[in-house]
């Protein structure tokens, strides 16, 4: 494994360390990486998002209390978790998914708005990493989420408390410091209307399903072909104008 460049040790540091193990530790983890990148890093701007609607999922179940909330905890880090190994892979040199690949290696390229960037994060992380961390939690809590569950009940939720909060949390991230809009706005509704959110968290609930009846090459052909799709909608994304 090859070293991380030199300024990219402190991050690698960051996303190499304990996994975390709550979500406070996840949104700590997060608020570290947000103080630590420049403007100019494309990663700062899907970090950023992810951290704001993980604080407001956090903050705000539907009803005041999740229905399977140690189920839907666990999921919540063992996905935040997929994003850092996915970040210290590619710092660390070792073979990354294409769907990440498609932002990492974009990471400082001009012309590419920072919404552009967080929803190619967030194309990457729900279309590559979503499915893999159900079956993670699944796995390790030893249970099988179905319709009419609690926990597809929470997942359902979610989905509608994202749905909510993108369009303005896009808006919040074309903002310039001084609270003025510095970027194209209307390519928030032109990017929500090509990549959308809850139609991406119910295709990797399917796409989780349909792995736990593959095993062997018909899953790894399965996982190839998701991610080769999902990088390419990443770049698409990117260049999107």
């Amino acid at each position: 494994m090859s070293q991380p460049s030199a300024p990219d040790h402190p991050l690698y540091d960051l996303v190499n360390g304990t996994a975390p193990a709550t979500i406070a530790d996840v949104i700590a983890r997060m608020q570290a990486i947000d103080a630590l990148l420049p403007p100019n890093d494309g990663l700062k701007w899907f970090n950023r998002l992810y951290l704001m609607v993980t604080q407001q999922v956090d903050l705000h179940p539907p009803g005041g209390a999740w229905q399977s909330p140690a189920w839907l905890t666990r999921l919540d880090v063992v996905f935040a978790g997929l994003y850092f190994s996915a970040v210290a892979g590619f710092l660390g040199g070792q073979p990354v998914p294409s769907a990440w690949a498609a932002l990492f290696e974009a990471r400082y390229q001009a012309g590419i708005d920072r919404i552009q960037f967080a929803i190619a994060g967030m194309n990457a992380h729900i279309n590559h990493d979503l499915a893999l961390a159900l079956l993670a939690t699944d796995a390790e809590l030893n249970v099988a989420p179905a319709p009419g569950s609690p926990e597809f009940a929470d997942y359902q939720s979610v989905n509608g408390l994202l749905n909510a909060l993108m369009p303005a949390t896009l808006t919040m991230l074309a903002t310039d410091t001084l609270g003025v809009l510095a970027q194209d706005t209307g390519k928030i509704g032109r990017l929500l209307a090509f990549w959308d959110i809850c139609r991406a968290r119910d295709l990797a609930w399917i796409f989780a399903d349909h792995l736990r009846g593959l095993n062997g090459i018909a899953r790894m052909v399965a996982l190839e072909s998701q991610d080769q799709i999902t990088g390419a909608l990443g770049r698409a994304i990117l260049l999107s104008a």
